[in-house]
C-alpha cells in the first residue's frame, strides 16, 4: 500500500481549536478521520479527540494488519466513539455532553469505505471531477433534498445539524463502500470551516491541479481569508492514492504484520487534563507530522 498525506488545522476567529485530524496504518489498511467539536456543548475538543481516539485504538486492535470487514468496522468504530463521549459525561457528572461532528475513512484492497455523523465532509476527486462527497446531516442539505417533495419552515436554522456523536439520542451514520481506487485519486476530510467558505468547484479544481502538500494549505488560508475575522476553525486531512512524487509517499511494505503507525495521540482522556490538549501542542504536532514527511522527501532527492 502506498500514499500521500498531508493535513493542516488552523485556529481561525474562534477562541481555540475544537478540530482534531489524524491517521494511522499498518501494512496493509490505513484509517483517516476528522472530528469538528461542536460549540454550544462543553469540551467540544474533547469530544474531538475521544473520538479520534476510539477509532484508533479499535483499528489497531482489529486490523491485523487488514481489517476483516471495513464496511462493517467503521460503523460500529463512530458508534462507539458515542458511547465514549456519553461514558465521559457519566464519570464527570456532567449536565450537557461533549459533542463533535465525525467523518472517517479506510483504504484496504485498493478500495475505500467512508462513513461520517454531521456536517463533516469527505470528498473524492479523480480526474479533475468530484466523483463522490458526503451530504450533510443538516437541515439545509435536506431542504436541498427535499426541495421538490416538500417545504421547509424558513424560520428554521437551515444551517443546525439534527444528528451528532454525543447526543443524547442514537447518532444517525452514513457509511458507503468499497470503491474501487484509481492511482493518482485524491481523498479529502475537512471540517465546515473549510466547505462553509469555498465551494465544491473550487476546491475540486485545487486538489486536482496542483499536489496535496500545495493544494491543502492554500485551500485553508483561502477559507480563513474568505470567512473573515470570525472565521471558524479550518481542518483538512488529504491522501492521494499511489500517486504523486514518490519521495513524498508512505510505503507499507516493509511494515511487519504487527506494526502500526498513528498520528493520533493515543493516550486515553481519563487520567489527562483539558489543558494537555491546547492549541499551541495541536499546532506543533501537526507540524512535526509535516516536517517529518518534508525531511522524508528532501533525504530521497
Amino acid at each position: 500500500m502506498r500514499f500521500s498525506v498531508y493535513q493542516v488545522s488552523r485556529k481561525g476567529g474562534r477562541e481555540k481549536n475544537e478540530d482534531r485530524m489524524g491517521y494511522c496504518y499498518t501494512r496493509d489498511a490505513g484509517l483517516f478521520a476528522l472530528a469538528d467539536g461542536m460549540g454550544g456543548h462543553p469540551q467540544g475538543e474533547v469530544a474531538a479527540q475521544l473520538s479520534l481516539q476510539t477509532l484508533a485504538a479499535l483499528f489497531q486492535r482489529d486490523a491485523r494488519p487488514r481489517l476483516d470487514d471495513p464496511a462493517q468496522f467503521l460503523p460500529d468504530a463512530v458508534f462507539a466513539a458515542h458511547r465514549e463521549l456519553l461514558r465521559y459525561a457519566e464519570q464527570r457528572g456532567m449536565a450537557d455532553t461533549p459533542r463533535t461532528t465525525l467523518v472517517a475513512c479506510v483504504l484496504q484492497d485498493g478500495a475505500m469505505w467512508w462513513a461520517h455523523c454531521g456536517d463533516s465532509r469527505l470528498y473524492l476527486v479523480r480526474d479533475a471531477r468530484l466523483l463522490a462527497r458526503t451530504r450533510d446531516h443538516s437541515y439545509a442539505e435536506l431542504q436541498e433534498t427535499l426541495a421538490t417533495v416538500v417545504a421547509m419552515n424558513p424560520a428554521f436554522g437551515r444551517n443546525v445539524l439534527f444528528t451528532c456523536l454525543g447526543s443524547p439520542g442514537k447518532p444517525m451514520v452514513d457509511s458507503a463502500g468499497p470503491l474501487r481506487l484509481q492511482a493518482g485519486d485524491r481523498v479529502l476530510l475537512c471540517s465546515d470551516g473549510l466547505w462553509g467558505s469555498v465551494g465544491d468547484p473550487e476546491i475540486t479544481a485545487e486538489l486536482a491541479r496542483r499536489p496535496i502538500a500545495d493544494a491543502v494549505p492554500d485551500l485553508v488560508e483561502l477559507a480563513l481569508r474568505q470567512g473573515g475575522p470570525k472565521s471558524d476553525n479550518v481542518t483538512a486531512i488529504a491522501v492521494e492514492w499511489e500517486g504523486g512524487d514518490d519521495a513524498d509517499a508512505v510505503s507499507t511494505q516493509s511494515l511487519g504484520e504487527d506494526l502500526f503507525a498513528s498520528s493520533i495521540q493515543p493516550s486515553g482522556l481519563g487520567d489527562a487534563s483539558v489543558d494537555d490538549l491546547d492549541d499551541a501542542a495541536i499546532e506543533r504536532s501537526i507540524q512535526e507530522i509535516n516536517d517529518a514527511i518534508r525531511r522524508s522527501s528532501d533525504k530521497r532527492h
